[in-house]
C-alpha cells in the first residue's frame, strides 16, 4: 500500500510546520495531548540535517545473520511506496545492523523522498552526506541488514522509540530532533506553534531590550 492511499493532511499544513523548530512544535503537541512525541535516541547522520514530510512507516524484524533471505531486505519496497516529499520511518528493533545505505539514499533523493527515520542502523554516510539525503538514526554501522533483516510490514502503525506513528503522520526533523505530528492534529499544531514562534520573537524583542528572563517566563506560556 502506498502513501498515496491514505487521507493526507494539505501541503501547505506540512509547509507551516516544516518553518518551524521541533522545539516549537513540541510545544504545541503538548496542548493537544500528545505528550510523547519525540523519539529522543535517534540523531542526525550529520550536522545540519533537517526534514519534513508525511510518514510512509516500515516495521522491520530482526535476527542473527542466515536467519532470513535476501528477497527478505525489501529496501525497494519501501522507496516504491514513498510518494515524493514523504519521510520513511523504519522501526527496526534498535538492530545493529543497517537497513539504508548510500545506494538506496541515492535512489531515495532521485524520488525526491524528503528524509529517513529509522529505529535501528544506517551505513555509508559519506554517501549520504555527498548526495544530501537527510537520515536520522539510532546506530551508524558498517554490518549489512542482507540476512538480518526482514522488512516485516510497509504502512502499519509502528512505535518508534516508544513513540507511535502512523502513515501519513507529519514528520518533522532539525538539530534538536525529530517530532511526530498525528495527521488529523496536523493543522491545529501548526496554529499553536505558530502562536509560539510570534512569542518567541516577541521575548527575544523584549529580553534585549531589558526584560528578565524571570519576567519573560512569566509574561510568556512556552518560551
Amino acid at each position: 500500500m502506498t502513501n498515496g492511499e491514505f487521507p493526507r493532511p494539505e501541503r501547505a499544513i506540512v509547509d507551516r510546520l516544516a518553518r518551524l523548530p521541533t522545539a516549537t512544535i513540541a510545544n504545541a503537541l503538548d496542548d493537544v495531548g500528545k505528550m510523547v512525541n519525540c523519539p529522543v535516541a535517534l540523531r542526525p547522520v550529520a550536522p545540519g540535517m533537517a526534514f519534513a514530510g508525511l510518514a510512509i512507516t516500515v516495521e522491520v524484524i530482526a535476527a542473527d545473520a542466515g536467519r532470513y533471505t535476501s528477497a527478505d531486505f525489501r529496501v525497494g519496497a519501501m522507496i516504491d511506496a514513498a510518494l515524493a516529499g514523504d519521510v520513511i520511518v523504519v522501526s527496526a528493533q534498535g538492530a545493529r545492523s543497517s537497513i539504508f545505505g548510500g545506494m538506496a539514499s541515492l535512489a531515495a533523493k532521485v524520488k525526491g523522498i524528503a528524509g529517513l527515520v529509522v529505529d535501528g542502523g544506517v551505513r555509508d554516510i559519506d554517501e549520504m552526506v555527498a548526495h544530501q539525503f537527510p537520515v536520522f538514526a539510532r546506530h551508524t554501522v558498517a554490518t549489512t541488514g542482507r540476512t538480518r533483516l526482514k522488512v516485516n510490514a510497509i504502512n502499519a502503525p509502528i512505535e518508534v522509540d516508544g513513540v507511535m506513528v502512523k502513515p501519513c503522520d507529519v514528520i518533522v526533523a532539525d538539530s534538536t530532533g525529530i517530532v511526530v505530528v498525528p495527521r488529523g492534529e496536523a493543522g491545529r499544531v501548526a496554529e499553536l506553534a505558530e502562536g509560539y514562534a510570534h512569542d518567541d520573537a516577541t521575548a527575544e524583542k523584549e529580553i534585549r531590550a531589558g526584560l528578565s528572563f524571570s519576567e519573560a517566563m512569566a509574561k510568556f506560556k512556552r518560551i
